[in-house]
């Protein structure tokens, strides 16, 4: 659509089809709520994780035939047609996911002569082999032989032990790297290998032949570039790695192992609760020498089996649980659709309630001095609250009527100023910590899986404008001055923002201009328009809101993609969040999703609309096609009602 030529029409909603979506969307999620008061919806991602789970198998030297023939059924089931594999539904082949893929179904059994093992052997070469992978795809590799430790970015555990003032330390790393990195730094001074037979090894996959290829880290063109200091600082951390004594290294290695350890103690469901770094937590724990039987390991593997999905179809592992997420923006969309005062959200409330964290953790090193609280992704992860659960779930909270109101309001302000607290110099907030944006650690060698930090984002920028908005908040507040400031200044120049936690310029341009109206901003300012046009010029033939992952690393296809309910309940949202109901793009959009929806009030949705890591790491939220589109057709309705 042109949004030149957007018509403003005549409103008749078709008022009872409305009415029942929402009556049969209300219905579906009340039916999904759990016993307890909380909502899970599953977490679906590439094969990437079955097929670690297989190497991680093959390397401990415990191969569970049966779950083995799981994970390779699942990961047989999504190769591509070019006999590769993806990281998102509907994605090209990736260079990661086909290798890891490959050698567990190798590892599993399956003959390289298979149609299938050939197929996908041509598709890695063209994409260059083993030596295009990153470092923990390599690191992974090395593990079972198939990769030399040497050709390896050293990650040192002497890390551990640089304390918190010096400009290059544990804490300047996004809270994920860490808990990723810690196991990987005992591991990368053990270097253990399993050694596999003759017949599995995967000398086919480099093009040049292992003998021919040099594997070493390859120098940026100019001299002092910030990627050659540290591949300097790697060569330097190479020749101490191979000296007879490491003054440092006993004590640095028993750093590692107490930190790692209390993050994978009572109240986690693992190391972080994510899953490359409890797989690598569980792999550190044994090559320290804990056995099979002690409680820590004994725990470490109980909690990442708590990631299996037992579908007789296809078995399937998640990344981590989203039960707090999931039940935060589930209790938004039924309470916004009128139901603030049923059962079920009280309930909801009540166990959100309880899910509040009062325990300082490592946010505290960047946000000292205010009172603990926050909010984590998962149902119990104390050590990681973070700033987009903790946001979504007081908006729940202000949603739902108290049943007590003094007890609540005391928790409510105290999460608010905890939250508050994480605003930063920019005026913007992160998901984790605040402070962690120092880009010159990008060009670590061990650092490209494309998230060593953690800066601020307009999404979740716009997210606390919604909030502030909700509570009252002055407009004129310096808060929210520098807040609207931020969302300004990384505006792109056709109208519409970066989404860094959903996919992707939909997601942020609807979480910002959302956020502007709930604070009370002028929406009909020209650079505020200009966000409206953008998501107006983006909609389908169909009525719908589509955007392809790609975006990420090509922007020229921003907003450009298949529709989805996820994505087009953002844009209406958008729109809805400027003004008048009676714009046809809006109309078209609400009659997409009115037209969509399934007989039991859901909504299909085959298309990946979630981000981990941009251009690495993708989720399909499942919750994603149930709540959001309630949640933008009630937007409608409210809208579209008469004063």
């Amino acid at each position: 659509m042109n949004p030149a030529s957007a018509r403003v029409l005549p409103f008749e909603a078709p008022k009872a089809s409305l009415e029942e979506a929402i009556a049969q969307a209300q219905e579906n999620l009340l039916h999904l709520q759990k016993p307890d008061g909380h909502w899970e919806g599953e977490l679906l991602v590439d094969a990437t994780l079955c097929a670690d789970y297989v190497l991680y198998m093959h390397w401990c030297g415990k191969v569970d035939s049966e779950l083995e023939a799981k994970c390779v059924a699942h990961i047989r089931r999504r190769q591509l047609a070019d006999g590769g594999w993806n990281i998102f539904i509907g994605g090209p082949s990736e260079i990661n996911a086909s290798v890891k893929a490959y050698f567990a179904m190798k590892l599993a059994g399956d003959s390289p002569s298979a149609p299938w093992m050939s197929e996908a052997r041509a598709n890695i070469l063209r994409l260059g082999g083993i030596p295009q992978l990153n470092t923990f795809a390599k690191l992974y590799l090395a593990l079972l032989g198939q990769f030399p430790w040497k050709d390896l970015p050293t990650i040192p555990p002497e890390i551990f032990l640089f304390p918190k003032w010096f400009v290059f330390n544990l804490y300047e790393m996004s809270s994920w790297s860490r808990t990723i990195i810690a196991p990987l730094a005992i591991l990368n001074h053990f270097k253990p290998v399993r050694n596999l037979p003759a017949d599995k090894h995967l000398h086919e996959l480099y093009p040049a032949g292992l003998e021919n290829t040099d594997l070493s880290l390859k120098k940026d063109p100019r001299f002092w570039a910030w990627k050659n200091f540290f591949l300097r600082c790697d060569r330097y951390l190479k020749i101490y790695d191979r000296l007879p004594v490491h003054p440092l290294r006993h004590r640095a290695l028993k750093a590692v192992e107490r930190w790692m350890i209390r993050r994978m103690g009572e109240g986690s469901e693992g190391l972080s609760a994510i899953f490359p770094a409890m797989l690598n937590a569980m792999m550190a724990l044994r090559v320290l020498g804990y056995r099979d039987d002690h409680p820590l390991v004994m725990k470490a593997d109980r909690d990442f089996s708590g990631l299996f999905v037992e579908d007789p179809e296809d078995f399937r592992i998640q990344p981590c649980l989203s039960p707090v997420w999931d039940t935060a923006i589930t209790t938004i969309a039924l309470a916004e659709s009128g139901l603030q005062e049923h059962p079920a959200l009280d309930r909801a409330a009540t166990w959100l309630e309880k899910k509040e964290i009062r325990f300082e953790a490592d946010w505290a090193v960047h946000v000292p001095g205010v009172e603990a609280s926050g909010w984590a992704f998962e149902h119990e992860n104390k050590f990681y609250p973070d700033t987009d659960d903790t946001m979504m779930v007081l908006m729940a909270l202000r949603h739902v009527k108290a049943r007590d109101t003094y007890t609540r309001s005391v928790q409510f302000d105290r999460a608010l100023k905890w939250l508050l607290a994480f605003q930063d110099r920019d005026g913007g907030w992160a998901a984790f910590d605040k402070g962690v944006t120092a880009s010159w650690l990008e060009h670590v060698p061990f650092a490209d899986h494309n998230a060593i930090i953690d800066p601020t984002c307009s999404d979740l920028t716009g997210r606390v404008l919604e909030l502030l908005g909700l509570v009252g908040t002055d407009r004129e507040s310096l808060i929210v001055r520098r807040a609207v400031a931020m969302i300004r200044r990384t505006q792109e120049a056709d109208g519409s923002w970066y989404g860094r936690w959903g996919v992707n310029y939909i997601y942020g341009t609807w979480q910002v201009l959302r956020g502007l109206a709930a604070i009370g901003e002028n929406m009909d300012q020209e650079w505020i328009r200009r966000g409206r046009d953008w998501l107006e010029s983006c909609q389908n033939e169909d009525g719908g809101w589509g955007e392809t992952c790609e975006s990420y690393n090509f922007p020229a296809l921003k907003g450009r993609g298949p529709s989805t309910a996820s994505q087009t309940a953002w844009a209406l949202m958008g729109l809805c969040a400027c003004g008048s109901p009676n714009r046809e793009s809006i109309t078209d959009g609400i009659d997409y999703l009115v037209r969509t929806q399934e007989a039991d009030g859901s909504w299909t949705e085959e298309h990946t609309t979630g981000t981990g890591f941009p251009c690495v790491f993708y989720l399909k939220y499942d919750m994603y096609r149930l709540h959001f589109p309630l949640l933008a057709l009630a937007t409608f309705r409210r809208l579209a009602a008469p004063e």
